[in-house]
């Protein structure tokens, strides 16, 4: 039996930062001063329309906003073409270009929102996370533009697969610390982020890259990533006359997920589809799917949906995505799992390479394989639609990144 339903999705977290049983803000006693800071500044900036103005202004003439809402006309024909045998005919499907922003993904709409708070707060050092680079990369970028120093936490294994964005993190001034605790990836990174916050509170901003972490980050980080969402809105206005019919992204932590989700939560006519990563199979343990193989527990700060062993342990996690190698979720996703707003889904290694070629090949357009997974499953739902059907995809990074990586996965193969 689901959950009773809200009258509105939109209206979390509550005062102590809860989408029901999860979120929240389980920290060392050194940080509470500073997250009670945080969420003090972050509700003033929001409320400054001086602020706001700034921050359009830099979305506009340096970030390159907005990205536009493409047609895939090749990659909708083709699906057409398998929907043939069906009653359906197949969606018609968008994109929503966040590789075109500078930088790269989505990352910096995020990143811009936090180093112009950090300044408000007289914060001088920028410190963050990073899995696939993009976040670090955003953060350099965005602490070279405005003259501050950046340290960017990254799991070994991720500093070795992610080789050219540890160049541009170095390029733009950032100094690039290689984690090699635990599985030498993004929770890693993150354990690290957090000792350094811990040990330098009075000048430090750490500058967390997805909706997870102590409240008041995950709803922060989803407000500056909801202008995808706001944009896709007018767009799909202009260009079909009305909303979606569904939406669909890849999720690790979430926030290029939450930020198309949540300006259109109370549509209840539109299917929302959230893509973990499955790995090598749910079924063979080395995956990244946290609602799907997951439990509740925390990390980070906050209560979610964690891979876990029995005794309460993190498990380690696998994806081909270094940006989907995490072994949790947001909280407000798992809190929209709960009520059966958002449908998570998941897509193998296997599968995200495949639709990685594809698109490249039909589209002229190379995805990072984090929106890949998405891909994945939009080349099995978008054929069991009708004609009319508009699916929007949230095409989050481009794929250069992951050259290297692919070629390796494709040679692996005829092994």
């Amino acid at each position: 039996m689901s959950a009773p339903q809200p009258n509105s999705f939109r209206t979390g977290p509550d005062e102590r930062g809860h989408f029901g049983i999860y979120g929240g803000r389980f920290v060392a006693e050194t940080l509470m001063p500073l997250i009670l800071e945080l969420e003090q500044a972050y509700a003033a900036a929001k409320a400054d329309a001086k602020f706001q103005a700034e921050m359009d202004g830099h979305l506009a003439n340096y970030v390159g906003r907005p990205s536009p809402l493409y047609f895939a006309e090749r990659l909708t024909e083709h699906l057409r073409k398998t929907a043939s045998g069906l009653s359906a005919a197949g969606a018609k499907i968008y994109f929503k270009r966040e590789e075109l922003n500078h930088t790269g993904a989505h990352k910096v709409n995020n990143v811009l929102g936090q180093i112009m708070l950090a300044l408000r707060m007289g914060k001088k050092r920028i410190i963050a996370e990073t899995g696939a680079g993009m976040h670090g990369v955003a953060t350099a970028t965005l602490c070279a533009k405005f003259g501050l120093p950046c340290i960017v936490y990254m799991g070994a294994v991720d500093v070795e697969r992610q080789k050219p964005n540890v160049l541009r993190m170095r390029m733009l001034g950032a100094e690039v610390r290689g984690v090699t605790s635990g599985s030498k990836t993004l929770k890693d990174a993150m354990n690290e982020a957090l000792r350094d916050w811990v040990g330098n509170v009075a000048d430090t901003f750490y500058c967390i890259g997805t909706v997870a972490g102590p409240h008041p980050y995950p709803a922060m980080v989803r407000d500056f990533q909801s202008i995808i969402g706001r944009e896709t809105r007018e767009q799909m206005q202009k260009a079909e006359g009305r909303l979606p019919d569904s939406l669909i992204a890849c999720i690790g932590g979430g926030s290029n997920a939450m930020g198309l989700f949540h300006p259109f939560l109370d549509e209840r006519s539109v299917e929302i589809y959230g893509v973990e990563a499955a790995g090598h199979g749910l079924a063979s343990g080395k995956h990244a799917a946290s609602i799907a193989g997951g439990r509740p527990g925390v990390l980070h700060g906050n209560r979610t949906y964690l891979l876990m062993d029995d005794d309460g342990q993190i498990e380690e996690a696998h994806s081909i995505s270094a940006g989907l190698d995490y072994p949790g979720i947001g909280p407000e996703h798992a809190w929209l799992n709960d009520l059966g707003r958002v449908k998570f889904l998941s897509a193998t290694d296997d599968e995200a390479v495949a639709a990685f070629q594809l698109c490249s090949k039909l589209e002229g357009i190379i995805p990072a394989l984090e929106p890949a997974h998405a891909l994945a499953r939009v080349l099995d739902l978008a054929p069991t639609k009708p004609k009319d059907h508009l699916m929007v995809l949230n095409m989050s990074g481009r794929g250069d990144k992951d050259l290297d990586s692919v070629a390796a996965f494709l040679e692996s193969k005829k092994k």
